[in-house]
Formats: C-alpha cells, sequence, structure tokens
C-alpha cells in the first residue's frame, strides 16, 4: 500500500474542514475563565478559556460578535462560537460570536443571539413603527380565552369605550403548540380587511412560560402584521422580542386595552368644555360686533349733516327768496303800469283822446298829414276820439313850420 503524504498546508485544511462540517462543532457553547487577553489595535479580541489544566485558545472579531466589552482577565464566561483551526500555526481555536457572563443560562444567551440577529435586519427599527388609531372601530385580542386577560381586556374597553368592536382570536400562550397557534392568529388577521389594531396579551409567568414570546417565527409574523401590534406580554419587567419588534408595547394587557382604547368620558366632557369655550367666545365676539356696530353708526350720525339746521336754512331763503320775489313782482306791475300808461300816451287812440283827429282820403283811406296833397272840394275823412264824420275841402293853405 502506497503511503499519503500531506504538504502541512493540506493537512491543517483537512482538518478545518472536518471541524467546520461537524454540526456540534460550529454551534457550541463553553465555559471558561479568560486569560491571555489580548486587544491589539485592530479590534479583535484574542484570549484562552482555561478550566483546570485545560486551556482553549479563542479569537473573536471585531466586527462578527457581540459581548466583547465583558471579556476581562480571570473572568468566568460562557461563549459561543464554532470550532476551527488556525492554519498559519496549526493551532485549534474557537471563534466566538457571542459573550456571556457565567449563569446567564441558555434562553438568556438564546434571547440575546436572536435580538442581535434582528436588530441588525432591521425588525426593531423605530421609523417603521405604526402610529395607533385614536378611534378605533374593530380591535383584534390575540390571547387565550380561558384566562383573565381577555375579560380584563374587555372591561377595560366597556368603561372606556364600549363603541369599539372585540374579536377574540383564541390561541394557547405557552406550550408547544402556543407558537403555531399564534402565529397562525397573526397569519389569519392578514385575511381581514376591517382591523384596527391588534393586542397580542399574555400574563405573567416564568422565563420557561414566556419563552415562546422569544420566538423568531413570531416576531417575524408580527413584523409582517398588516396592522399595528400592540404587546403585552408578562409584567412590566419582562422583556421579550414581541415587545421589541411591536409597534407599542404595554406593561401590562389592562394597560394595553387602555392605550388602545380612548376614554370616552373625557372625550365628551373634552366636548362640553369646548362648546362652553365656543360659546363664550361666540357672546364675546357679537357683544364685540354689537359694540363695533354702535361706535360705527355713531360716527355715521356725526359725518351725516344737520338736517334740522338746514331745513330751517332753506326755510330762511324760500321766505326770503318770496319775499324778494314778491317785491320784484310790485316793481314789474308798477313799471308795466307806467309803461302802459305811456304806451297809452303815444297810441293814436291817447293823442286823439287829447283832442287830436286822424284825416284820411275819403275814397283811398290814405293818411293825409300834408295839406299840400289836397285840393278845394276833395272828400276826406276825419276819424276823432270818438266817431267820425265826412268832411269837404273848401280851402287850402299852407301852414309853415317855425
Amino acid at each position: 500500500m502506497e503511503t499519503k503524504i500531506f504538504p502541512v498546508s493540506h493537512l491543517t485544511s483537512y482538518i478545518r474542514d472536518l471541524l467546520e462540517k461537524d454540526s456540534n462543532l460550529v454551534d457550541i457553547w463553553v465555559t471558561g475563565e479568560v486569560s491571555n487577553l489580548a486587544r491589539p489595535g485592530s479590534g479583535h479580541s484574542y484570549f484562552s478559556l482555561r478550566e483546570g489544566d485545560s486551556t482553549l485558545r479563542c479569537a473573536m472579531f471585531k466586527y462578527a460578535g457581540m459581548g466583547a466589552e465583558l471579556l476581562n482577565e480571570g473572568d468566568s464566561i460562557i461563549v459561543h462560537g464554532k470550532v476551527s483551526i488556525y492554519p498559519q500555526r496549526g493551532d485549534l481555536q474557537l471563534v466566538v460570536d457571542l459573550v456571556q457572563p457565567e449563569g446567564t443560562g441558555e434562553l438568556k444567551l438564546k434571547f440575546e443571539q436572536l435580538r442581535a440577529k434582528l436588530e441588525q435586519e432591521g425588525l426593531f427599527d423605530p421609523s417603521r413603527k405604526r402610529e395607533l388609531p385614536k378611534f378605533p372601530n374593530k380591535v383584534a385580542v390575540v390571547t387565550s380565552v380561558s384566562g383573565a386577560v381577555w375579560h380584563d381586556i374587555v372591561d377595560v374597553f366597556q368603561r372606556r369605550y364600549p363603541l369599539a368592536e372585540l374579536v377574540l382570536f383564541p390561541t394557547s400562550v405557552q406550550g408547544d403548540a402556543a407558537l403555531t397557534e399564534i402565529v397562525g392568529s397573526f397569519n389569519n388577521l392578514n385575511l381581514h380587511k376591517d382591523i384596527d389594531v391588534v393586542i397580542l396579551a399574555r400574563g405573567g409567568g416564568s422565563k420557561e412560560d414566556l419563552s415562546v414570546f422569544n420566538e423568531e417565527d413570531l416576531a417575524r409574523a408580527i413584523f409582517s402584521s398588516n396592522y399595528p401590534v400592540i404587546s403585552a406580554i408578562g409584567h412590566e419587567t419582562d422583556t421579550t422580542i414581541v415587545d421589541l419588534v411591536a409597534d407599542v408595547r404595554a406593561p401590562t394587557p389592562s394597560a394595553a386595552a387602555e392605550i388602545a382604547a380612548p376614554n370616552l368620558v373625557e372625550i365628551l366632557e373634552s366636548i362640553d368644555i369646548n362648546l362652553q369655550r365656543l360659546n363664550i367666545e361666540i357672546e364675546r365676539t357679537t357683544k364685540s360686533a354689537k359694540e363695533l356696530v354702535s361706535i360705527q353708526g355713531s360716527r355715521i350720525i356725526d359725518l351725516l349733516p344737520d338736517f334740522v339746521s338746514l331745513r330751517m336754512r332753506i326755510d330762511d331763503w324760500l321766505r326770503v327768496s318770496a319775499n324778494e320775489i314778491d317785491s320784484l313782482r310790485k316793481n314789474i306791475d308798477i313799471n308795466v303800469e307806467g309803461l302802459v300808461k305811456r304806451l297809452s300816451s303815444l297810441s293814436p287812440a291817447g293823442t286823439m283822446q287829447r283832442g287830436y283827429a286822424v284825416v284820411q282820403n275819403h275814397e283811398t283811406n290814405e293818411l293825409i298829414t300834408d295839406s299840400s296833397v289836397l285840393s278845394v272840394n276833395d272828400k276826406t275823412r276825419i276819424n276823432l276820439a270818438q266817431g267820425a264824420f265826412i268832411a269837404s275841402v273848401n280851402s287850402v293853405s299852407e301852414v309853415k313850420n317855425e
């Protein structure tokens, strides 16, 4: 049989492959005392775990583990990691990804490991937390039907906000079936279209009793919920993975109900107070408006003319005008009368009244103003102030004007 010879590098690689294929060695917890602790500038941590005469070299890389700050020379700790080999020296070593103080227990270690994983994925990010509805119409409650939690939540809603409809999604809250039932309830909830908020609640219990609420599947189911989730698990001092991923955490189930249910009595009192304030404001505004109208009305009246004085002035003007018109009329009458008299005195009739006569040719009716146009025996018509007569010319004489 031919002897197989390995180069050192091939052998160390072969051993490493064997170690990293062993499921027990790639997911292992080890306890021991810290020794030979070194923290170079790279930020990595190198140390050994000792137990009696046994020593195991360990390496914890800067960005690949949690709890490096707990490493102190001489402390007893529990670490999680995988067994490997350092090819350059052929040294067996434990690549550590989590450090916990000794005595923490497996549940705590599992919790911290899952917490770190989900936090890195963003499931706890505050920016993704959803606001709760102020006035929910339908509230889903995921809890056990047999416990006091459901009845406590119902009592709170009946007291504070009886307008909301509560829908129970009954599940186990501990035991082997709890995880499947609770996750199934959240998957069922997503099929509904009218849920406003979800309360996931459980009363107090031991760490083991609450362990279902630290399961990764349940955390992801809550993260995928179509509706905001309020968690109320155990007592106020208990913190679970569910509390971290929920939109709102309540210290107790009753507190969760109070967070989800607005206080109807306080709402009505607030409305009444606001109505009173509104009425007072309306009265104040109305009073101010009336005062403003009164002030502006007085100003308008002050701007208007004094109608009494104006009327008296008009009456005086009319009286003076009437007197002037009457005096003018009298003057006109006097002037007209004198003019009439003058015209009368200048008219032929007036002249004849004073003894003068108008002479006309009897045949042609032409006025005769010059005696030279007459001849003896011519017929003339003598017009007097009263009546007329026919005269025959006996002689004609010429009268010279001096």
